[in-house]
C-alpha cells in the first residue's frame, strides 16, 4: 500500500515591467507499507516507511529586450523512517527487526538565460549549484548550454544542447541487525552518492502543412548511476549505484493537424540502449569484479506510442493509445524478452465549464506477460492486468 499527500501555495509578485517573483512554500507527505506472508519464498518481509519532506522554491523572473532570465533556489528537508522485520519461511528460524530514522537536505541556487541574438538564433544557457547533506555531504557545479537555429522560408529548427545534471542520493541506510543480515547473504551496504549526468543532444524540428516531425539524437553518460537490489531472495529493495552507465539513441515524434477540427492522430518512435560499466560502488554492493560494458535491465532497444485524439459532439472527448515493446534484458541479457503490445482507452465529458467526467482504461486488452526477470537488479514483474480509473474534477474558480 502506499499513500500520498502534497500541499503547496505559491505567493506571486510583479516587482516592475518585466520582473516577477514567485515563492512557493511546499509539504509533501509519502507512505508506504508491504506485508509478505508465510509463503513467500525464503523469507517473510514487513517494511513499514515515512517521508516528510519540507521545502521552498523561489524564482525571480525578469524579461529585458532580447533576454529572458531567471534566477532562483530551491531546497528542502527530509526525514525518513522505516520499520523492517524479516522472518525466515524454511524453517532456520532467522528474525530480524528494527527501524532506521535517516535525515538529509537538499539546497539548490539557479541562474539562466535565454537570449535572442537574432530573429532566427536563439541561445540558452545556465548554472545549477547544489549542496547535499545526508549520510555524507557533497556539492555539484552544473552549467547547461544551448542553441536553436531557425531556418527562414521553411522555418525547420536545427538544436544542440549540452548539460550536466545532479540528483541527489536517496536516505536508505542498513545498520544493526540488519547490516549484520546483509553481510552474511555476502553484501554489504555502503553510503550513496549523487548521480551526475552528463548529455549531449541535437535535434530538428520539421513543420509541414499542419503536420510536425520532430526528431533528436540524445547521448547521456552517467557517474554513479542509480539503480536497486533485493537482500536475498526477499522484496526488501536498496538501492545502489553502478560506476558508470551510458544512455543513448534517438527519438522521433509525429502530430497531424486537427482533420475537421475534431481528430488529430499522433506517433512516437524511441531506438536506444542502455549499458552499465564497471563495479557497483554504493549502496548494497555485491564486491563483484569491474567489468566492461554489460545490459542494464532498463535497456529495451525499440517502443512505439501511437494514437488519436478525438472531440465530440456535447462537449464530449475520446482517446486511445497503442504501445509497443521491443523487451527489456531476459536474466540480464544479452538476449532479450520477447516483444509486447497493449492498448489504452479513455473516455470523458465535460459539463459546463467546472466540472468534468472521465473513466480510462489501462492495458484494456488485459494482457499479462513478463516484462522483467532480471534478478540481479530489479526482480520479476509482470505487467499489470486492466486497471479502470473514474475522473471526477470540479473547478471551485474558472
Amino acid at each position: 500500500n502506499e499513500s500520498d499527500a502534497f500541499m503547496n501555495f505559491s505567493w506571486v509578485h510583479t516587482a516592475g515591467p518585466g520582473l516577477l517573483l514567485t515563492i512557493s512554500p511546499f509539504y509533501h507527505f509519502n507512505r508506504a507499507d508491504f506485508a509478505g506472508g508465510p509463503n513467500d519464498p525464503s523469507f517473510s518481509i514487513q517494511q513499514n516507511r515515512s517521508s516528510n519532506y519540507e521545502g521552498v522554491q523561489a524564482t525571480f523572473g525578469a524579461v529585458e529586450k532580447k533576454h529572458n532570465a531567471r534566477f532562483g533556489f530551491y531546497g528542502f528537508a527530509q526525514q525518513d523512517n522505516e520499520n523492517i522485520a524479516l522472518e525466515a519461511t524454511g524453517g532456520s528460524g532467522l528474525s530480524l527487526r528494527q527501524t532506521e530514522s535517516p535525515t538529509g537536505n537538499v539546497d539548490a541556487v539557479f541562474a539562466e538565460d535565454s537570449f535572442q541574438a537574432t530573429p532566427w538564433l536563439t541561445l540558452n544557457g545556465g548554472v545549477r549549484l547544489t549542496h547535499f547533506s545526508g549520510a555524507i555531504s557533497e556539492n555539484s557545479a552544473d552549467p547547461r548550454a544551448g542553441a536553436a537555429i531557425r531556418i527562414p522560408r521553411v522555418n525547420w529548427v536545427l538544436r544542440g544542447f549540452y548539460g550536466r545534471y545532479y540528483e541527489a542520493p536517496p536516505l536508505s541506510t542498513a545498520s544493526g541487525p540488519l547490516l549484520q543480515f546483509v553481510l552474511q547473504q555476502g553484501l554489504d551496504f555502503v553510503p550513496l552518492r549523487g548521480e551526475h549526468d552528463e548529455e549531449f543532444q541535437f535535434g530538428l524540428n520539421v513543420p509541414w502543412r499542419g503536420w510536425t516531425l520532430d526528431t533528436d539524437y540524445f547521448d547521456n553518460k552517467i557517474r554513479n548511476f542509480f539503480d536497486h537490489n533485493n537482500v536475498g531472495n526477499s522484496n526488501i529493495f536498496f538501492p545502489l549505484t553502478v560506476q558508470g552507465a551510458r544512455i543513448r539513441g534517438g527519438e522521433s515524434t509525429l502530430r497531424s493537424p486537427r482533420f475537421l477540427g475534431r481528430a488529430q492522430v499522433h506517433a512516437a518512435f524511441s531506438h536506444q540502449f542502455a549499458e552499465g560499466r564497471g563495479l557497483i560502488n554504493g549502496g548494497l554492493i555485491n564486491f563483484a569484479p569491474p567489468t566492461g560494458y554489460f545490459y542494464l535491465d532498463h535497456d529495451q532497444r525499440n517502443t512505439l506510442n501511437a494514437g488519436f485524439d478525438l472531440t465530440l459532439p456535447w462537449k464530449t472527448w475520446a482517446n486511445s493509445n497503442i504501445y509497443y515493446g521491443s523487451g527489456f534484458t531476459d536474466a540480464g541479457g544479452p538476449p532479450h524478452l520477447p516483444g509486447h503490445t497493449t492498448a489504452d482507452v479513455a473516455l470523458g465529458k465535460n459539463f459546463g465549464e467546472k466540472f468534468s467526467l472521465s473513466v480510462t482504461a489501462l492495458n484494456a486488452a488485459n494482457r499479462r506477460f513478463l516484462l522483467d526477470n532480471s534478478l540481479t537488479f530489479g526482480g520479476t514483474h509482470y505487467f499489470n492486468p486492466r486497471e479502470i480509473f473514474v475522473q471526477v474534477r470540479y473547478r471551485f474558480r474558472y
